[in-house]
């Protein structure tokens, strides 16, 4: 068990570390550094200030323009997809 414990805690560590952000992505979530795990939660929450879910998808993103630049220049993402769009804006 003690394997599993120490494994966890560094996939946790990972997830906490703070990450730099994208100028573009700092527009939407603000300066970093800060860890993943903010920059997800500062996301949804400039999605909900703005309401930016579609209506009839709730797993479907309208971008807005500064998200746009996030998502790559697409308009719509889904909520999986936009996971992977934003880890490119964090280093």
């Amino acid at each position: 068990m003690a394997v599993a414990k120490t494994a966890a805690k560094k996939a946790g560590s990972a997830f906490m570390k703070p990450m730099t952000i994208s100028d573009d992505l700092a527009v939407v979530v603000g300066k970093g550094p800060m860890a993943r795990s903010e920059v997800v939660k500062a996301l949804w929450a400039y999605i909900k200030k703005h309401d930016l879910q579609d209506p009839k998808a709730k797993r479907n993103i309208v971008a807005d323009a500064p998200l746009k630049k996030v998502f790559g220049g697409k308009a719509v993402v889904d909520m999986f997809e936009m996971t992977k769009l934003v880890s490119k804006h964090l280093s």
